[in-house]
């Protein structure tokens, strides 16, 4: 049974579900394996114009990491799993493809860092977040200690961190951690309908803003040089060309990513 199921709609949104609801969503190697694999073809495929992230199940996204699997690694093996683990969310976090994670239930440990990784989030409202390795004598492992505190800063998140209390669905719309919170039959709609609004726009501008906003939290990179650069290189463009042409010419634009 494949640990991640592939839909790609004719609008172009790829919807990834993760598959093992018997494990509440756990991610194991395979889980991981899977996903660079499916990063290889979201990066590469032109017919992928976004993704959907979402769990199997009403319960969880994902309810943490497979504990099982990595119980009685050393220190040398828990370093190869916390690396490989965040290679694939960074792959996911830089990807010039929008990835909107739908969050239908428990969000935990590396289930919310998964979900923070991804652009955005939209939960439904039975979500539940946290980071709960604490209780185990651990702490996240995939870059929850950084991303939460850029998503929700400082103060909360050593909080968050420390206590590993879970927070509902609403505490985490105030937060800041997630966008929207919708009923569970409302969440795959809310994140079509946010993605169809975004894949109308340029795809290579697009992919700019990303690699730029992500620039803000990079040690040694300045942003607003990243900003100049990624602004002056969309002039040379087509899309940029067709933008203005629209605008002038007062109708929709037609962005064909080059």
């Amino acid at each position: 049974m494949s640990p991640i199921l592939q839909e790609l709609r004719e609008d172009g949104i790829l919807i990834l579900t993760i598959n093992r609801p018997e494990a509440y969503n756990a991610l194991n190697k395979a889980f991981f394996d899977a996903m660079d694999a499916n990063m290889d073809e979201i990066y590469n495929n032109n017919q992928i114009k976004s993704v959907i992230l979402t769990g199997s199940g009403e319960k969880a996204f994902a309810a943490g990491a497979d504990i099982k699997e990595f119980s009685t690694f050393n220190e040398n093996q828990a370093k190869k799993l916390s690396r490989d683990g965040q290679n694939v969310m960074n792959r996911m976090e830089n990807c010039p493809k929008p990835i909107i994670a739908a969050v239908n239930g428990f969000s935990l440990g590396g289930g919310c860092e998964l979900a923070m990784c991804c652009h955005m989030r939209v939960a439904s409202e039975n979500a539940v977040f946290g980071q709960p390795e604490v209780n185990l004598g651990l702490i996240p492992g995939y870059g929850g200690t950084q991303r939460l505190i850029h998503l929700i800063g400082k103060g909360k998140a050593m909080e968050l961190l420390m206590t590993a209390d879970n927070i509902k669905a609403d505490e985490a719309l105030r937060l800041g951690l997630v966008n929207y919170v919708v009923s569970k039959e409302e969440l795959i709609n809310k994140c079509i309908e946010l993605l169809t609004k975004i894949n109308l726009k340029a795809p290579l501008a697009i992919g700019k803003i990303v690699e730029c906003t992500n620039s803000y939290y990079k040690d040694g990179v300045i942003g607003f040089q990243t900003e100049i650069n990624s602004f002056a290189e969309l002039f040379e463009t087509q899309d940029f060309k067709e933008g203005v042409a629209a605008f002038m010419e007062k109708r929709k634009s037609e962005f064909m990513g080059k």
